[in-house]
């Protein structure tokens, strides 16, 4: 190799294995990856096993930190005089006469190792550590392993790695039956080879090490699991840039018992929420008895494009524009038209629906919604939660803040329920609904969340409400659908023929004026998919059905019993009614099953607090339902929760207490009270019963 001064630099002259010459710029080979320099002498490398100082002393724990920092005191002394390891930071008492700079090491060495009561090899062995590798070289072995497995054989550590993921899926072992089979598969495993069996405390040290990169006997089974499903490479994650570009649904089973209005009976209650990604705003919920149906799931995405009007009891700051724009750019509306009104969250056009492979999300009707209002759904992966992180942190939030203060809380899971929480005072499916819904607007919206940020502004707390306000700056004005009739197409669809009194939809007769042109149809030669009409119906209720004719007009027709009724009744009701009526009469019709129900619920569904003991007691083995006393707390000041807890706070009506005290009728059906009726229906069981056969 020959080095060449030129006007354009140092080159240098160099003969390949080839012995081919060629002609290379210094900085060239210095910087090049054509070309590498081979040291001739040992010196500091990247690719070194040891690791640096710092990485060394960071591995160690406070109390050992100190201690090799002490050690090193003590060795500065020895080698110089002075702790500090420099004659010009001396401390008060330095250099004291035994460790002098001019007295012999050995001397020094011997005087070290009597105060610290250690032998003067091991000051020696200290010596010398620290003048190679400084304070990292006073650490000792055991601390500056990387993990707690450094002594362990490998072959042991990859028979204990298979068994323990021979577990993922099984009940929780003990570690000893763990480390019975560990040993039986290192003699099955190394047959040739004679593989070291380590004492017991030792295996279960390093299992506890284990027990950290394989969970299997610390947490739950359920959760052990999903840390092993966890994907071995980097996260993927969505990034949303705008309101409504991905949009969550879930369901989860609440924690809180909710009395059915239809059947008396406890049940389990079940949350669906749609959540906008963006903004982590709640865009619709639904609160189902039992389990949740796909026009349940309907019903939520409706709520993205029409949002719930608020009642008058909230506060004003919980209310959103009808429109669905931040206040803060519009002109002040109640100059112009008096008090405003809003409705409980944000208009939202969703342009891509994340769920779940629950059944209810990837039915028929949920996908056809979509693809009519242009939705693309993608299912999240399976046993992902992770996917749909946000609405899973929602759904623990409101255990947290609202759930558990509720009378009837039940806990999370069966560990955690207390002895008997059905007796606690109760609420009815929609009023629990309302709670959700008001604590949603209310608290929810409006309180920062960690995980909103705007990196341009790391140091600004942002809340979903703040957040979509955020977002309508970036992306713009949001255009949704303005069709009145666009709930219509969330219902569920019937086909059916149209016949000469009208259409029958599970036994209910539908009829009206719009259909006098098409009940010739039924009796014609045309095929029986042309003669069959598409009818929407709502199953909360079945009181009317709508369908649009052929100059796509919507049309509404009513039930021939809707006139005895002067409120919604749902499906689940009317069956309910249906078999009430079979258990006493023989032929009973529609009109009359309803008039019992009727009957039952003027006995049982008032707003007083002895109608709802009543309704209790009609449902359950109490005779009395006794109150526990309500903690103050944010929750209670709720005006939904305030307003059911106020009934149970006031006197009984003495109407009602003479109609208890009354004698019954000659010849009533209900002479023998609420027991009686009780007793001849199936439906009323103690209160776990009920439950257990619900699930």
């Amino acid at each position: 190799m020959e080095f060449a001064s030129l006007a354009t630099g140092m080159e240098v002259v160099l003969k390949d294995g080839r012995d081919r010459l060629a002609r290379v710029s210094l900085r060239e080979l210095l910087t090049s990856d054509r070309a590498e320099l081979i040291h001739h002498t040992s010196g500091p490398s990247s690719t070194d096993d040891e690791d640096l100082a710092a990485v060394v002393l960071n591995r160690l724990t406070k109390d050992e930190k100190k201690e090799v920092l002490e050690r090193a005191e003590h060795v500065r002394e020895m080698l110089t005089g002075y702790r500090s390891g420099s004659e010009d930071l001396p401390r008060p008492d330095e250099p004291r006469p035994q460790y002098a700079p001019g007295l012999p090491l050995k001397v020094r060495y011997e005087a070290k190792a009597a105060e610290l009561g250690v032998s003067a090899r091991s000051t020696r062995r200290w010596a010398q550590a620290f003048r190679e590798h400084g304070e990292a070289g006073l650490v000792p072995r055991t601390a500056r392993a990387d993990g707690g497995l450094s002594n362990a054989d490998p072959r042991w550590v990859e028979a204990a790695e298979e068994v323990l993921n021979e577990y993922e899926e099984e009940s929780r072992p003990s570690v000893k039956v763990v480390l019975e089979e560990v040993e039986a598969r290192v003699k099955t495993k190394f047959k040739l080879v004679k593989v070291p069996v380590p004492p017991q405390t030792t295996a279960y040290r390093w299992m506890q090490e284990l027990e950290r990169r394989h969970p299997t006997f610390r947490l739950s089974t359920q959760r052990n699991r999903d840390i092993a499903d966890r994907p071995r490479g980097v996260y993927g994650k969505l990034r949303p840039t705008r309101p409504g570009e991905y949009v969550l649904m879930d369901t989860t089973r609440l924690d809180v018992f909710a009395l059915d209005p239809v059947t008396l009976r406890w049940m389990q209650a079940e949350l669906t929420v749609a959540m906008d990604w963006y903004t982590r705003c709640i865009i619709g919920l639904r609160v189902t008895p039992v389990s949740t149906k796909a026009i349940d799931a309907a019903a939520v995405l409706y709520q993205a494009y029409r949002p719930q009007p608020v009642p008058e009891s909230w506060p004003r700051e919980a209310a959103w524009p009808e429109h669905g724009i931040p206040r803060g750019v519009l002109l002040e509306a109640e100059a112009v038209h008096g008090p405003l009104t809003g409705v409980w969250g944000p208009k939202v056009a969703p342009e891509t629906l994340i769920v779940d492979h629950g059944k209810i999300y990837l039915s028929a009707h949920l996908t056809s919604v979509c693809r009519r209002m242009g939705i693309s759904v993608q299912p999240a992966r399976l046993r992902t939660g992770r996917d749909k992180g946000p609405v899973e942190r929602y759904f623990r939030t409101l255990r947290e803040d609202l759930l558990q203060r509720l009378p009837g809380y039940k806990g999370p899971d069966i560990h955690s329920r207390g002895l008997n929480p059905e007796k606690d005072a109760f609420f009815f499916h929609h009023e629990l609904e309302a709670i959700i819904r008001e604590w949603t607007a209310v608290t929810y919206h409006r309180r920062p969340h960690e995980g909103l940020l705007d990196p341009h502004l790391p140091k600004v707390d942002l809340s979903p409400a703040a957040m979509f306000e955020h977002g309508l700056a970036r992306a713009g004005y949001i255009e949704v659908p303005r069709d009145p009739h666009l709930a219509y197409e969330f219902l569920d669809v019937t086909m059916r023929t149209v016949q000469h009194y009208g259409v029958e939809i599970n036994s209910r007769r539908y009829n009206g004026d719009c259909l006098d042109g098409l009940r010739d149809m039924a009796g014609s030669d045309i095929d029986l998919d042309k003669r069959r009409l598409p009818f929407f119906a709502d199953p909360d209720d079945v009181t009317r059905i709508h369908f649009r004719d052929r100059e796509r007009v919507w049309h509404t027709l009513k039930w021939e019993h809707a006139p005895s009724l002067a409120m919604p009744l749902s499906e689940e009701a009317l069956q309910f009614a249906r078999r009430l009526a079979a258990k006493e009469y023989t032929y009973p019709d529609d009109r009359l099953a309803i008039a019992l129900l009727l009957k039952r619920w003027n006995l049982g569904l008032g707003t007083s607090l002895v109608e709802r003991r009543m309704a209790l007691r009609l449902s359950r083995e109490q005779v009395a339902l006794d109150l526990p006393e309500q903690p103050v707390d944010d929750v209670s000041s709720l005006p939904s929760v305030a307003r059911v807890l106020s009934l149970f706070e006031q006197p009984a009506p003495p109407v009602i207490e003479a109609v208890q005290d009354r004698k019954p009728e000659a010849g009533d059906d209900d002479a023998d009270g609420l027991e009686e009726l009780e007793e001849e229906l199936d439906f009323y069981a103690t209160a776990l019963k009920d439950i257990d056969d619900d699930e």
